[in-house]
């Protein structure tokens, strides 16, 4: 890690993160899936469309988790 950037305060680096992260979000086009990643995807979709499970919503998890903190 760069050591300027330990000495910039915490909320400039998590808006830099923020940028960063944008910046990445704007060009996911660019980014290609290996094969492998590519043949999950399709098993995780296929196993989806074959049970019809769409999970747990995330307020149920996260309330979950914080009930065994």
């Amino acid at each position: 890690m760069n050591p300027r950037v330990r000495e910039l305060p915490i909320e400039e680096r998590i808006q830099l993160v923020e940028e960063i992260w944008d910046s990445i979000a704007a060009d996911q086009e660019c980014l290609s899936l290996t094969d492998a990643q590519r043949e999950e995807l399709d098993r995780r979709l296929d196993a989806y469309e074959k049970d019809g499970n769409a999970g747990t919503d995330s307020a149920t998890v996260l309330t979950s988790i914080r009930a065994r903190l």
